[in-house]
């Protein structure tokens, strides 16, 4: 369901259009992904001012935490697999979701002027970093809450956030340190590392300061988190 992210991304209902699209892809590939419904169709479907898709419930421990090493294995296969993905995709993904982040939380003074002006000329710096990686079809957010533990091994779920960009995005999605990403599952990924992971490792962290002040705007109760997680950002 967009709440959040229909704030930021006109024609939302094109974002889920594509992680139906996606998850039926790869599971005709057989990469574990949880499936869309088929009954009800899967959508995406409007209710009032919101944006859904039904999926089919997957049995899984919400407890517990897939094993590194399996996840890793899972997502390069995953990464192999959207190499041959034939549909249109986004081609500046958290990029534009960032600028368009910063002119709502501008229009709406959610940020003071210096914090803004870092903000973007972080943006900048960045953008013009991750230009110069190669890219590829990701999935696009895949860290830990986006594959669930079942009995059978790790299933990936939510490519609402996919997009063409470099392969380092996707393993920066793991990041468990202000500047690194998780040395584990960066030592059991069996593909050669990317270039850029350090780079999309920062990317994230700007993109985790701007959704969550965007976040705030959907639900006010977020709003001291959200600027305190501004503040850190401005300090690091």
């Amino acid at each position: 369901m967009a709440t959040v992210s229909a704030l930021i991304r006109p024609g939302v209902a094109a974002w889920l259009a594509r992680d139906v699209d996606l998850a039926r892809y790869l599971a005709a590939r057989g990469i574990p992904v949880a499936l869309p419904c088929t009954d009800p169709p899967a959508g995406p479907h409007r209710h009032g001012e919101l944006a859904l898709t039904f999926w089919r419930y997957v049995p899984h421990d919400p407890g517990a935490v897939p094993d590194t090493a399996e996840v890793a294995r899972s997502l390069s296969a995953m990464h192999t697999a959207l190499r041959g993905y034939p549909g249109e995709l986004p081609a500046d993904g958290p990029l534009g979701d960032i600028a368009r982040s910063l002119d709502l939380l501008e229009r709406r003074g959610s940020v003071h002027a210096a914090g803004l002006h870092r903000l973007r000329a972080a943006a900048i710096r960045l953008r013009a970093a991750v230009a110069e990686l190669p890219t590829q079809p990701l999935h696009g957010d895949p860290h830990t809450g986006n594959v669930l533990a079942t009995s059978d091994g790790p299933v990936w779920i939510d490519f609402e956030d996919t997009w063409r960009g470099p392969l380092a995005w996707d393993l920066a999605s793991f990041a468990d340190t202000p500047n690194g990403v998780s040395p584990a599952l960066l030592d059991t990924y069996p593909e050669a590392l990317p270039a850029g992971v350090a780079v999309c490792a920062r990317l994230r962290e700007l993109f985790a300061v701007c959704w969550r002040l965007v976040m705030a705007v959907r639900f006010p109760a977020a709003e001291p988190g959200a600027q305190a997680h501004l503040r850190a950002w401005l300090a690091a």
